[in-house]
């Protein structure tokens, strides 16, 4: 009996230790997802691309470009660099001809009209000017000039028509206000030749009455911007014909024959401004040249045929 219970509790031992072996030799399986990777996973600070801002090219400016002023006028752009000013076959006013280097500058497209100017004068920065007719010349009149007593300034009619009787002073006034100047007489000059000493502003061909309001073919203003074929070769109408033009520089009758060659200012001083373009009672094609100067008191606002445009100083 003994030996057999000694069996038994031998086999029964010998089970046990043979299932617990087993059951730990079977392995042990973790479920791991694709991501995971069998090396520990180090949090870092690595920042988080943060966006960019989106540079915008500034255009290149160029014969062309435009802007729109203050006063609504459109203004044109005129390249830097060299243009031939004067003119040998001139007045002794226009010599030596001679080789100008300028900055890159804005200029108006049109003369300044009697709307824009209204709108600084009800801002209270410019005066009124020293009469509300028009200037006209008829045959009836001898060749002397006849003010009729119609409405011209203020006048939703001629609202497009260039401000006239205006002193210097007046208009030096108003391009103030809208932000810009007077152009100098070079920039003015480079602005209705262009780049190939064009002798009038649409070339070098004699003028006629669908270039230009002049020669009393009108016998009165005309409004801007009426003389397509007539713009220069930077699209500025009216360089000719129509109105003169008040410019930035005190005159002087020799001031070519020393002028810097770049970006002249005209001179210190003076006694009259200059004026340039001619206007609608001018008489011949040599008298429209684009070179021909002139010059009034800064402070005479008694012409009926004298406006202005603006112009201003850019780097390109």
């Amino acid at each position: 009996m003994q030996k057999i219970f000694f069996s038994v509790s031998i086999l029964t031992l010998l089970s046990f230790f043979t299932i617990t072996a087993c059951v730990q030799a079977t392995p042990t399986i973790h479920l791991v997802s694709p991501s995971q990777t069998s090396e520990p996973v180090t949090a870092t600070n690595t920042p988080m691309p943060q966006p960019t801002e989106t540079v915008i090219p500034t255009p290149t400016l160029g014969v062309g470009s435009t802007l729109i002023g203050k006063d609504g006028m459109t203004l044109l752009y005129v390249p830097a660099g060299e243009f031939t000013m004067g003119s040998d076959k001139g007045e002794p006013n226009e010599k030596p001809v001679h080789t100008v280097n300028l900055d890159g500058f804005w200029i108006d497209q049109t003369e300044v009209t009697n709307k824009q100017y209204q709108a600084c004068v009800g801002a209270g920065v410019c005066k009124p000017p020293a009469f509300t007719t028009s200037y006209i010349q008829k045959s009836d009149c001898y060749g002397k000039s006849c003010v009729y007593p119609h409405k011209y300034y203020g006048n939703a009619e001629y609202e497009d028509y260039p401000v006239i009787y205006v002193s210097w002073n007046q208009a030096n006034s108003y391009c103030t206000w809208t932000g810009r100047q007077l152009p100098t007489e070079a920039q003015w000059e480079k602005a209705a030749r262009g780049p190939n000493a064009n002798i009038y502003p649409w070339g070098n061909f004699e003028p006629s009455g669908n270039l230009l309001n002049y020669n009393s073919i009108v016998g009165d203003t005309t409004k801007v911007g009426s003389y397509g074929l007539g713009k220069s070769f930077y699209g500025a109408y009216d360089m000719a014909g129509n109105v003169w033009e008040w410019i930035h520089d005190w005159y002087s009758g020799n001031y070519y024959q020393s002028s810097p060659l770049t970006n002249p200012l005209g001179p210190d001083t003076g006694d009259g401004r200059v004026l340039r373009g001619r206007s609608l009672g001018s008489y011949g094609g040599y008298s429209v040249r684009s070179s021909y100067r002139y010059w009034g008191y800064p402070t005479d606002a008694s012409k009926g045929d004298v406006g202005f445009r603006c112009a201003m100083n850019s780097t390109p």
